[in-house]
């Protein structure tokens, strides 16, 4: 029977999913929602206020001057707390009270009625620290309305306001739920792996799982992957044959010029020979990658580190070791040791003095190799991580040498996930700081 398969959905089917998730919460939501902010409604409408004050006005303009009393004590009994006043009164009028925050300045300006004619002095206005609402009951009095409560709305824009934020909200939260799992949370692994590949193993490095978009992100990551690698074998497989093909005539070589009589000129042609025999191992030691295939294991650094203090002091190198007397980590050890070991050749080729100090920080161990050599310019110290790179510079001796010592050492590193930097020391010569996470 065959197994039914489900397509991923994409990012474009996800995204309408959400909108219409957070519809269904807003529309399930929304009743418990008005009758919590029911409660507003106690509060004066600007637009139904001025027109109720204003129809009390025409009340009182049209009823002779012994009955306004009369008026007023009836919209009284209604709620209404009215006065009159004469028309210069409306100087007195404020625009706003002295308490009033940058929202209710805001809402004085932009939450008023477009199609109602304002009131004497605005649609906020303050008289005697009380808010009121004044309008012209003829050109020489003015009916004034009394609120109990300064916050007065304009119900039409207000009203629906509390909605909107309850469906900006959802939607908001609904989005950041989304971002992080569908979006962010992949991309950070596909990031993290990345960071991470080793280009030596079988596996695929990349996660294909999550929606379309992501599975064919990281399909292509891992294609990619695997055209690198077939890339980089097929060079090594090149120079591999390449070398075992000039093994052969350099062995003649070899041969003949040990039957050349002259002494000088035999010493020079086996001189050369042995150069490029080293040229060859050393650019096949580069080629091999040995450092990304050793397995991660506790190791003693601080023992390793001795041990290659000790042997550069055994052939006659003034080196010193400078640290604990055991820093255990899981690192690369093999690996790390040949780093160390270059760092340290490097440095008592071209010096007379080299001091190998190991510290642990915070999650790091950082090995230092300082010496008091001639040091390389700073705007040369990029470029000597660069396989086959060398300096004409007082750190060649022109017999030995390859640039490849500081570009293995840069790769282990990498592979460790630490950093290397290149700095002056104090008073000359060179410091190598290596960085290397503890886990």
């Amino acid at each position: 029977m065959k197994r039914l398969t489900i397509p991923r959905p994409t990012l474009q089917v996800q995204i309408i999913a959400v909108v219409l998730a957070g519809l269904f919460l807003f529309d399930t939501l929304e009743p418990a929602l008005d009758r919590w902010v029911g409660q507003s409604a106690v509060r004066p409408d600007l637009k139904q206020a001025v027109e109720r004050v204003r129809t009390l006005a025409d009340l009182v303009g049209h009823a002779p001057p012994e009955g306004r009393a009369a008026v007023l004590e009836m919209a009284g009994r209604a709620g209404w707390r009215l006065d009159l006043a004469a028309r210069a009164r409306a100087a007195d009028l404020a625009a706003g009270a002295p308490d009033d925050g940058m929202l209710d300045r805001l809402g004085a300006r932009l939450l008023v009625p477009d199609d109602v004619l304002a009131p004497v002095g605005g649609w906020r206005t303050f008289l005697d620290g009380r808010r009121v609402m004044a309008v012209e009951v003829d050109d020489r009095t003015l009916l004034i309305a009394d609120f109990a409560s300064p916050q007065m709305q304009l119900r039409e824009v207000t009203g629906p306001l509390p909605n909107y934020l309850l469906a900006l909200v959802i939607l908001c939260l609904l989005f950041a739920v989304f971002s992080g799992r569908v979006i962010t949370r992949p991309l950070r692994r596909i990031a993290t792996a990345a960071a991470e590949a080793d280009l030596s193993g079988e596996a695929e490095i990349f996660e294909e799982r999550g929606s379309t978009e992501i599975v064919t992100l990281a399909r292509a990551l891992n294609r990619m992957r695997r055209r690198i690698v077939t890339m980089v074998e097929s060079r090594t497989r090149m120079l591999r044959g390449i070398s075992h093909d000039l093994r052969t005539p350099l062995t003649r070589i070899r041969l003949r010029a040990d039957r050349v009589a002259d002494p000088d000129l035999r010493a020079a042609l086996l001189g050369d020979v042995r150069r490029l025999e080293a040229l060859l191992d050393e650019s096949l030691a580069y080629l091999r990658d040995d450092h990304a295939r050793e397995a991660v294991e506790r190791t003693d650094v601080a023992s390793t580190l001795q041990t290659i203090c000790s042997d550069f002091a055994d052939i006659g190198h003034d080196i010193r070791f400078h640290g604990p007397n055991r820093l255990v980590a899981r690192c690369r050890p093999l690996a790390l040791g040949r780093a160390v070991a270059n760092l340290c050749e490097n440095a008592t080729r071209f010096a007379s003095r080299t001091d190998l100090t190991l510290t642990a920080g915070d999650r790091v161990f950082v090995i230092e190799v300082a010496d008091n050599g001639p040091g390389i310019p700073e705007d040369q110290r990029a470029r000597v991580l660069d396989p086959f790179f060398k300096l004409d510079t007082a750190r060649q001796d022109g017999g030995t040498g390859f640039g490849l010592g500081l570009a293995i050492v840069a790769e282990i590193v990498q592979a460790h996930r630490g950093s290397l930097d290149l700095a002056d020391n104090t008073p000359q010569g060179l410091r190598v700081r290596v960085t290397v996470p503890v886990g």
